[in-house]
Parts: C-alpha cells; structure tokens; sequence
C-alpha cells in the first residue's frame, strides 16, 4: 500500500489469522491429464518411468502439467474420497483422461464444493458428450456417495477450462447448496462465488461489518456483490443495501438470498460495474452514505472510481483479494479520501497472499 499507493498508514491493524490451518478450503477444481507430471527426482531415474493419467493440480505456470493428488490436505470430506473414487472408475473402464495439447479426451475438470451445512457439489466437465458413459459414472458416483447433494455435469468443447459461459446440467440432486453464516443462509450455484474459506469468511464479514459502522440510517452500495453475500450480511444494520454484479446468475441467487432470509431492504442489479454505475442511476437510487466494494483481482476499472468520487460516500470499505491493485485505486482517491484503517484476513493459509480491507474517510 505503501510503494505502489503511496499510502499514508496510520491504523494498520494485526491480521486476523485462520483458526484452520488444513482442511480449510471449500472448493476445489482439479485436472483430468492424460500424462501426470514427473518430477525432477524420477525424471533424473536411469530406469523409464510410466506417465500415467492424473487427476490433481496445474503446475505453477505449466499450463499442461498435472501433479497427481492422491490426498489433499485442503479440502475436508468427501472431497479426497471422491476424487479417487473416479479417477479409478476411469482407468477401470478405460475412460480417457483429457490431453490438453491434443485437445482430446473425455474427463476434463472436475469442481468439489462443501458447505458448513454438510452439503456436497460435485461438478464433472467432459470433453465431449458420450451419453452412456457420462450416465453410467454420474450414476455410480451417486450411488457410492449418497451425501452428494448436488450432482452436475457439463460438455465442454472450448479450447479452454472457463465454464462461464457453460450450460452446467443437473445429474440428480439439486442445482444448488447452502451455506450458512450468522443464522443466515445462502444459496451457492455451480457459478455462484463464494469466499474459499467459510471460517475466515465470516471474519471478514464482520470485520467489514464493523468498519462500515452503521447505525441503521445508511444507504448503502455492495459493489461486486456476487452472490450477495456482504449486503445480505449487513442489511439488518442498515437502511437500504443496493448490490450490483456482473454475473446474472449470482444476481438471481441474491435475491433469494434475501428472500429466504426474510431480508427486504436490498436490490440486485447485474451487469457491467461501469455501465451500471452512472450519475443517472445514483440520483435513482439516492445518494450512497456508505459504499463497500468487494472487486475481483484485477481492481475496479477507472470509471467505477470516477463514479465513487462524484457520489462522494462518507465512509468506502474496500475489500480485496489484491493488494496491488487496491493499492492502485487508493491512490485514485487519495486526493479525496484519507485511509482510516487498514484490516488484513488470511483467508488463505500456506500461501502469501491475504485478503485486505481498508476503511476510506471523505477528507473535510
């Protein structure tokens, strides 16, 4: 904050470790790869050394290297047991595992996500469609693992892993899981975001929650609001919550957030940030006294910070999973807003990176 935004820090406080050291994470994608990754060690062997199939993660910075994970340490059960269970139903019936410089193969990701509320998802990306053995692994898959709550699949024929702008099918089960924070719950889609880590998620909310400092009388604005998360969190402690996200999928989960919560003061918009964001819709909606803005890594575009600056909020709360870019726009609005405080939340134990909030005061 310091080098690249020229930062002025007076109130940095101490990070809010995780509790959860293994285990902590509550999804996962590995990598289906016709050829596991051999490291150094067995490369360096005289003897020849079998590349068989993996399912597991991307080397840092090799895009078709997979290292073959037989036990995760990141995700809590089932994740481990059904990983394995269909890698060896694969190599048991012959199912080819996806080559991504051939651009061939049947498997391709699969996705696991767990809820604190003991729900499963369990999302399998194929290559290309083989409606027997597709129904034929889903079905067995479900059989071994009843307490898989939502099973799904999809057909992804791209040239790349991204499955935005995929049609995700329901195999059985239902389309989503729950999560659940504060007595309040929250319905997760294949698509939906959610903090990684649902522990130290709940830090960060509060701590969020906290700097916000509302008393009940604010409007406010939850930009990036994704599933809705932060302004289902807060709408209780506030006036009015406005949330605006670019996924319409996420933005249809928000509204049921709110609904199933009983949450009445909160209204979704999807769209692009900096389309959406505008004098006219600001005038609409009434002037924000508190604007919190959660954006993805790389920051906010220059035209949501102009839009920020000109509706002058009283207190901005900036969340971020990249300091480097949050540093960037802090400096935008330097001229205008003072730091107040500074909370780091290490959502992401085992690795440098940190998510950070910073509190911003209009300057008098």
């Amino acid at each position: 904050l310091q080098r690249i935004g020229k930062v002025q820090l007076k109130n940095v406080l101490p990070i809010l470790g995780s509790a959860k050291q293994l285990f902590y994470r509550n999804k996962l994608e590995f990598t289906f790869s016709a050829k596991r990754y051999l490291t150094r060690e067995e490369i360096k062997l005289e003897t020849a050394i079998e590349r068989t199939p993996a399912l597991g993660f991307h080397v840092p910075g090799l895009f078709d290297k997979v290292v073959d994970i037989e036990h995760c340490y990141l995700q809590g059960k089932p994740s481990n047991e059904i990983r394995n269970f269909i890698k060896n139903y694969a190599l048991q019936h012959g199912l080819s595992f996806y080559d991504i410089r051939a651009q061939q193969g049947f498997l391709r990701t699969l996705i696991i996500r767990t809820a604190s509320t003991g729900e499963t998802m369990v999302i399998i990306a194929f290559g290309h469609e083989d409606q027997t053995a597709r129904e034929a692994l889903l079905n067995e898959l479900k059989k071994q693992f009843p307490e898989i709550t939502s099973l799904m699949y999809v057909i992804n024929e791209k040239l790349n892993d991204n499955l935005t702008d995929q049609e995700i099918i329901c195999h059985s089960g239902t389309a989503h899981i729950f999560e659940e924070m504060e007595g309040l719950k929250f319905k997760i889609g294949p698509k939906s975001f959610y903090q990684t880590n649902s522990q130290q998620a709940y830090h960060l909310y509060c701590a969020t929650r906290k700097l916000a400092n509302l008393s009940g009388n604010e409007t406010v604005y939850d930009l990036y609001t994704g599933t809705g998360t932060i302004a289902n969190f807060i709408a209780r402690r506030a006036k009015k919550v406005i949330g605006i996200e670019y996924v319409p999928e996420a933005i249809e989960d928000a509204k049921i957030n709110s609904a199933i919560n009983g949450i009445t003061n909160t209204t979704f918009y999807a769209g692009d940030m900096k389309d959406i964001l505008n004098e006219s819709f600001i005038t609409h909606h009434g002037h924000p006294d508190v604007i919190i803005t959660d954006p993805p890594r790389a920051g906010m575009h220059p035209d949501v910070v102009q839009t920020i600056l000109k509706a002058t909020p009283e207190r901005i709360v900036y969340v971020s999973c990249n300091s480097a870019t949050q540093a960037r726009d802090l400096q935008l609005m330097a001229p205008y807003y003072e730091v107040e405080a500074v909370q780091p939340v290490d959502m992401f134990p085992h690795t440098h990176h940190v998510e950070n909030i910073v509190l911003l005061k209009l300057k008098s």
